[in-house]
């Protein structure tokens, strides 16, 4: 989906369409006035440490993008409407665009609120027809727009997506990698972050071509055995995962990275702050699932990217931000806080629908938290 929670709002608010709006920061309030004349907040005037969920193509046309903080967006966009997130109706319009595509391609995998894979090999009908139809299906039951690659797997589709938003439709085949696919920088592959591009880049790979050219053994001597072999075939467009239509759950988690490190003694209340609100996202999320666990786990990430994560194990499943915290404050005693923190995130395993376990079996109380937690 293109720009997806942005979009939703431009739903509701029309007469934003066309200017640059950021979604993100605080509890959703409703613009002041009447429709047409209603008074919006802008991102001059924010004070906080939110971060943007995502923003419209014309905000980013001026540098803002997601995970980016809101003073620093203010900077760069000062007039920008700013808007609260509201992951109810972002949910809602999720169900909405999976039915209409469910409708003509029912082989689908879902990848997340605003997408999903589909297997077209046993849907008739011309490629770029069916992706016509698909896009036009969609549009019709949400008012939204889409973008859709059609390629011989999931890793180039993934790729293709992107490449003509919004609303676009990008179809490649095999032969066309050189010219079509080579020529892009190694981060358009999803799998090669920030950290791996950075050391490609070290190398001179700066390019899928690049990396399709380099050496498999100099690959694997310098990103291990996995990892280098795995570049190696995704430059070269391979890739033989499945579309998996049926997807068992086995953990739900949510996670932080901070705008800027954060220490475990200073900025102790931001910490516990950021950290119940990620155990009740988690609670959430089980919840809308019917979903229970017994496993709570934590990740942090050092501001020397070192992670770490540890588990806590319950006598039965739970869904109860308060019980999810606790757990997981149990799991910060066994973990050193002496460095900053960059990254924080909470877990929970071992999942099971919710109710399968007599009430009677008694959940743990753990003991005093640390620090934080």
């Amino acid at each position: 989906m293109d720009a997806f929670y942005a979009s939703v709002e431009l739903l509701r608010y029309p007469e934003l369409r066309g200017l640059p709006v950021v979604i993100g920061g605080g509890r959703r309030q409703q613009p002041v006035g009447e429709p047409g004349r209603r008074g919006f907040a802008v991102l001059r005037d924010y004070a906080g440490r939110g971060v943007a969920t995502t923003a419209t193509y014309e905000a980013r046309a001026l540098g803002v993008h997601s995970a980016m903080g809101l003073m620093k967006a203010a900077a760069l966009a000062p007039d920008a409407v700013l808007l609260p997130t509201d992951f109810d109706e972002y949910r809602r319009y999720s169900r909405l665009f999976k039915a209409a595509v469910a409708e003509l391609a029912p082989q689908i995998e879902d990848r997340g609120i605003d997408e999903i894979y589909i297997d077209l090999t046993d849907v008739p009908g011309d490629s770029r027809e069916l992706g016509q139809r698909i896009r036009e299906q969609v549009r019709v039951a949400t008012g939204l727009s889409c973008s859709i690659g059609i390629t011989p797997n999931k890793l180039l589709s993934k790729i293709c997506s992107d490449l003509e938003k919004p609303g676009g439709l990008t179809l490649l085949s095999l032969d066309e990698l050189p010219t079509r696919i080579w020529p892009l920088s190694v981060k358009k592959i999803n799998g090669v972050g920030p950290k791996a591009a950075a050391r490609l880049a070290g190398h001179g790979i700066e390019t899928i071509g690049a990396l399709a050219a380099a050496d498999p053994a100099f690959l694997i001597a310098t990103f291990g055995r996995s990892y280098g072999a795995w570049l190696h075939a995704a430059a070269h467009g391979r890739d033989d995962r499945p579309v998996m239509t049926v997807q068992r759950v086995k953990s739900v988690s949510r996670e932080r990275t901070f705008e800027r490190d954060l220490h475990a003694v200073r900025d102790r209340e931001t910490l516990s702050a950021l950290f119940t609100g990620l155990c009740e996202q988690v609670a959430d999320d089980l919840t809308r699932k019917n979903l229970e666990g017994r496993t709570i786990g934590i990740k942090l990430r050092y501001d020397d990217f070192r992670t770490v994560t540890r588990d806590h194990s319950l006598d039965r499943p739970t869904a109860d931000a308060r019980a999810i915290r606790r757990a997981a404050g149990e799991c910060l005693k066994r973990v050193p806080l002496d460095r900053r923190l960059r990254l924080l995130g909470v877990r929970v395993g071992n999942l099971l629908p919710a109710g399968s376990v007599p009430a009677a079996d008694a959940v743990m109380e753990p003991r005093s938290l640390p620090l934080f937690g």
